[in-house]
Formats: structure tokens, sequence, C-alpha cells
């Protein structure tokens, strides 16, 4: 698109730059609506100067777009709050208050904080909120050490270079992970058909719903849980590993980055030992004979993908089988379930009260 002469549109437009400064903001819309009418880009098209502010010393001074973008806000911020004595002082109170005010806190301090946000269960959603407080805070947030105590955390000895990634923080928004701010849920419904009517005239059909859970932590460990009940009423009982439904299953997980450049999750879970102990004691007084002592795993397979607006949200079944190891005899049982259609993916779904506490920090 074809503009006019720019020299009439810069003049309107450094007119209302100067009736700005003198506090006519009413005549420097005037001129600055006149200016756009002419160029609608005009800000991005011209080189002007202010005239220096006796206040702040020196001179204001804008270039062009390349010249006010920020390539680097933290160095940015840290150059801003940077003192003439060369020391750097993150925050000030805003108002006077008679109260300690947070600024006052020695640098370590404030950062000690800064893990209780992040907290042992890797609430760095948390962090980047309380990164929009201030320049301070924005600094403290992105510090190196945290985010690399975050990925040590994720992937232990394989992460020990930042490579390919520039900074620790980019590795743990970029490398893919399962995340621990929720639960992934699956949900699978068929038609099964039922029995014959007595007079055969008619045959039931039932509707078969049911869930599949799987949260993880930070430290390797995860549940799963299998059950027909809603979402509503599961997700708050698998808030905490102490968890006591009779259900839920126990073990850990690893990631694996094969050569196809596919992230897979690989668990293996089983019932706690006191269940089994508490559930042969239920049934030694029955008159049957009580079933061989055996101990069951059921190992899974997933891959990690996104899917939609969110990142890691999405885990697709590859395996799925179980383990069953006789004690009298030590031996050991394999079957392997054929993954089809009854296997729905799982998909993340965020708590929010699983990361409302801290119980230890990062």
């Amino acid at each position: 698109m074809l503009y006019p002469s720019l020299d009439p549109a810069r003049e309107l437009f450094l007119k209302a730059v100067e009736e700005e400064q003198n506090g006519a903001v009413y005549e420097a819309i005037k001129y600055y609506k006149s200016a756009m009418q002419l160029v609608p880009d005009i800000e991005f098209k011209i080189n002007y100067s202010r005239s220096p502010d006796p206040d702040r010393g020196g001179s204001y001074l804008e270039d062009s777009e390349n010249d006010r973008k920020i390539d680097d806000l933290l160095t940015y911020f840290q150059q801003q709050l940077t003192l003439c004595d060369g020391t750097m002082k993150l925050c000030e109170p805003e108002s006077d208050t008679t109260q300690l005010h947070i600024s006052a806190l020695p640098f370590e301090v404030l950062m000690y904080i800064f893990r209780w946000v992040v907290s042992c269960d890797l609430d760095l959603r948390a962090l980047e909120q309380l990164s929009l407080v201030c320049r301070g805070f924005y600094i403290c947030a992105r510090d190196p050490e945290i985010w690399r105590s975050a990925c040590l955390r994720v992937w232990g000895r394989s992460c020990t270079k930042m490579l390919p990634f520039s900074s620790w923080r980019e590795m743990f928004l970029e490398r893919p992970r399962v995340r621990f701010d929720g639960v992934y849920i699956s949900k699978t419904s068929y038609i099964r058909q039922g029995e014959e009517s007595l007079d055969g005239f008619y045959r039931a059909w039932h509707q078969v719903e049911y869930y599949r859970y799987l949260r993880f932590f930070p430290d390797g460990q995860v549940m799963m849980l299998t059950t027909p009940e809603d979402p509503l009423v599961t997700v708050p009982r698998l808030r905490s590993k102490n968890s006591r439904v009779d259900s839920i299953m126990f073990g850990h997980y690893r990631l694996s980055q094969d050569t196809d450049n596919q992230t897979k999750v690989y668990v293996v879970v089983s019932k706690r030992k006191e269940e089994k102990v508490a559930e042969y004691q239920r049934s030694r007084f029955c008159r049957r004979n009580p079933a061989p002592e055996a101990e069951r795993a059921f190992h899974v397979g997933l891959q990690l993908s996104s899917g939609g607006r969110q990142r890691f949200n999405k885990l697709v079944w590859i395996h799925h089988s179980c383990r069953i190891t006789y004690r009298s005899t030590g031996e050991t049982v394999v079957t392997a379930f054929d993954v089809d259609k009854m296997y729905t993916p799982l998909f993340f779904a965020r708590v929010k009260s699983y990361t409302a506490f801290s119980e230890c920090p990062l």
C-alpha cells in the first residue's frame, strides 16, 4: 500500500508528542488521530526525539520499531534495577509503611521463599504467576538454579547439559515430560449384550462406562485407578500418595526417548502389600480354600504427545500386561492384553487443589 509523503504525518505526530509532554492530552489525541489518518503506522515509520526531561536527565529517544523492541526482558530489568553504585535493589515499597518490607530481606532468603512457592510438587505455574508482581520478582523467578533443580528432579542424570536448549527454563518448558499439577484421565464406554429373557422375547443391552486415572509425582512415583465413578468424586481421592482407596495401585514410572524421537512413559504398578494381607484376613474364615499367594504387577507403556493448546497433555497406550509371580514356586506368568479401541487415550486435567499447599521447598 502506498502512503502519501511522511512529512505532514510526521509533523502532526511530533506536535501530538509535544502537546502530550505539556499535559494537553486531549489536544494530543487530536493530532495523533490526524497523523494516523494519513499514515496508520506512522509511529513505526519515523525517527523522533523528545526534548530532555529536566527531572530525569538525559534525552528521551525513540528511534524505530527495532530499537523499541526489547530482545531480552531479563537483561533489561536487571539494568533498570541496577543502582549507581553497581548493586541491585530488587523492589521498593509502593507507599510508606511501618512494617518491614520484603525488599529488606537478603537475596538468599528471598530465593528460599521462591523455592517454597515451587515446592516439592514442582509448581512452576505458581512461580510464573509470582514473576508478574514486579520486575524484581521477575528476575528472581528466572533464577537458573531454580530451573536447573526442577530439571534434575524430572530427568535426573540425563539432563547434565542444557544443550540443545539455551537455558534450564527453556529445557523444562520445551522438553517432553509428564505433568504433576493434575491427573490424566480416560473414559471408556461400550455396549454389552445381556442375558436373554425367560420367554425368549427380548435380550437386554447394557452400556458400560468406566474411567482410568493416572497421577504422576516428581519423585518417580505414580498412582493408577480404574473405576466407574465420575471424576468429580474420584479426583479429590488422588490428592495424596497416602490415599486409602482399596482399588488404587501404586508404583513407579520412567521417561524414555527412543530413536524415533518419541517420548515414552513406562509404568509399573501393583496393589500395596498391606491391602493384600487385609484381604486375606477378611477371607480366612471362609470355608473355601484361600487362593495361592501371588504378586501381581501391571506393566504399562504410553506414548507422550501434545494435543490442542496444552503441552504434554495426552498419553496413548502402546502396551499393557500383567505379571503374576507365585510365592510358593517362584513361577512368573505374563499375560499381555490386546491394546485396541477399548484403550482410549488419557488426557490431562489440571487440578488446582493438588498444588494449593507446599509441604516442603524445591
